[in-house]
C-alpha cells in the first residue's frame, strides 16, 4: 500500500469514531504530516461542533510545520459557512502545502468549491485516493445527497429454519424472542448509529417496542410507524414521549409536543415513498426498517433498500411466516454471536 493510501486509511479509522454523533453530516477524519511523520490528527466528533480539519490543525504543537505539511482528509474540505466556518479557508490561512482527499463532496453547498478554494490559493490537491472505501464509509451520507432519501437498512430476525414470525395469520400472538441476549447489544448499537427506526403497525401493537438505546451508549433514534387510522393504543411505549417519535397516518397532522408528532400522508398505496420524502425533508439520512414481511417485501419488490441485516437465532419454529429472500450478489459478511448468526447484504446498486 502506498504512503498516501496508508494515511487515508488512518483518516477512515478516525472518521469512524464519530459514528452515531455527527449525522446528518458525514463522518470525516483528518491527518496532518510533515516530512513523512504524523504531526496532527482529528475527526468530526459531534454535529454542530468543530470539523475534522479544525481538530487536526489544533492538535499540531508546532504550527510553523503547517506551511510544509500535507493534510490528508477523507472528504473534501467544506467551503461554506454553516454551524462552523469553512475548513478549506482554515487550510488556506495556515498555508498548507498539499491536500490529499479520498472523496469529492456531493453536497451542493460544497461540490468542488472546497477543492477549488485550495487550488486558487496555490495548494496542491490530489483527490480520489481510496474513494470506493470512502464512499462505503459514508454510504448513508452519499445516499442522502445523491438519491434524495435516507439510506435504508432492512433488519429482519428469523428462526434457524427461516421463519420470521411464528404467527400464521390466525390472529394469535405469542410472546417470544428469536435471537439471544448478546445480539441485543448489536441491535442497540444499530439504533445509536442510525437516525431513525421504522417499526410496522403490528410490531408496535404486539411487541410494545421502545426502540431506544439501553445496552450501549448513544443517542436514541427517531421512532417511526404508520398507523393508518390512528388505532394504536396510546398506552403503548411508542407514545411515552421519551424520545422523538413520528406517527404517519391518513387522518391528521398534529404536534403534541417536541417528542411526538403526527404527519398525514395522502397516498394509501405508496405511503412508504411518501414517508421517505418527509424523512428526507427532515434531514434523516439513515432509516432502519423493522417491519413485518409485508413491509419488507414492499421495499424489496420496489428496490427501495440499500442494506439488509438478517439475524438468525437457534430456535426452530417449524411453521409460520417465511423470511423474504434477499436477492443480491453483494453478501458482505457473516458473523456469529454465541449460537446466533448475523448476515449482512448490500443492494447491487448501493454505493
Amino acid at each position: 500500500m502506498q504512503t498516501d493510501e496508508l494515511f487515508i486509511q488512518r483518516c477512515f479509522q478516525l472518521a469512524l469514531m464519530g459514528a452515531g454523533h455527527v449525522s446528518p453530516n458525514p463522518m470525516v477524519g483528518a491527518v496532518i504530516t510533515a516530512e513523512g511523520k504524523i504531526i496532527g490528527e482529528g475527526y468530526h466528533m459531534q454535529y454542530g461542533q468543530a470539523h475534522a480539519e479544525v481538530n487536526a490543525v489544533n492538535s499540531v504543537r508546532d504550527k510553523e510545520l503547517l506551511s510544509r505539511a500535507t493534510v490528508y482528509v477523507s472528504l473534501e474540505p467544506c467551503s461554506h459557512y454553516g454551524k462552523t466556518p469553512p475548513c478549506a479557508e482554515l487550510l488556506v490561512k495556515n498555508k498548507i502545502k498539499k491536500c490529499v482527499i479520498a472523496n469529492f463532496d456531493p453536497n451542493p453547498k460544497v461540490a468542488g468549491r472546497g477543492i477549488q478554494m485550495l487550488k486558487d490559493a496555490g495548494i496542491e490537491v490530489q483527490c480520489g485516493v481510496l474513494q470506493e472505501q470512502g464512499r462505503f464509509l459514508n454510504r448513508r451520507f452519499f445516499c442522502f445527497q445523491e438519491k434524495k432519501r435516507p439510506y435504508i437498512i432492512l433488519k429482519l430476525a428469523q428462526s434457524a429454519d427461516g421463519y420470521m414470525d411464528i404467527n400464521t395469520g390466525s390472529g394469535e400472538h405469542s410472546d417470544y424472542w428469536i435471537t439471544n441476549d448478546a445480539l441485543k447489544v448489536f441491535v442497540h448499537k444499530m439504533r445509536a448509529e442510525n437516525d431513525a427506526f421504522f417499526a410496522g403497525f403490528n410490531t408496535v401493537k404486539n411487541d410494545n417496542c421502545r426502540l431506544n438505546v439501553r445496552h450501549v451508549e448513544g443517542r436514541n433514534p427517531l421512532r417511526i410507524t404508520y398507523d393508518r387510522d390512528l388505532s394504536l393504543a396510546k398506552t403503548l411505549n411508542f407514545f411515552d414521549c421519551s424520545q422523538p417519535t413520528v406517527i404517519f397516518n391518513n387522518k391528521q397532522t398534529k404536534t403534541v409536543n417536541q417528542n411526538l408528532r403526527y404527519i398525514k400522508t395522502e397516498d394509501t398505496v405508496n405511503y412508504i415513498e411518501e414517508i421517505l420524502q418527509h424523512l428526507y425533508g427532515m434531514g434523516v439520512s439513515s432509516l432502519v426498517v423493522e417491519g413485518g414481511k409485508k413491509t419488507a417485501e414492499y421495499l424489496l419488490n420496489r428496490n427501495l433498500w440499500d442494506e439488509a441485516c438478517i439475524l438468525t437465532g437457534n430456535t426452530m419454529f417449524n411453521k409460520g411466516i417465511k423470511t423474504p429472500v434477499i436477492a443480491t450478489r453483494k453478501k458482505a459478511s457473516t458473523s456469529r454471536v454465541s449460537d446466533n448468526r448475523i448476515d449482512v447484504y448490500y443492494n447491487d446498486n448501493a454505493f
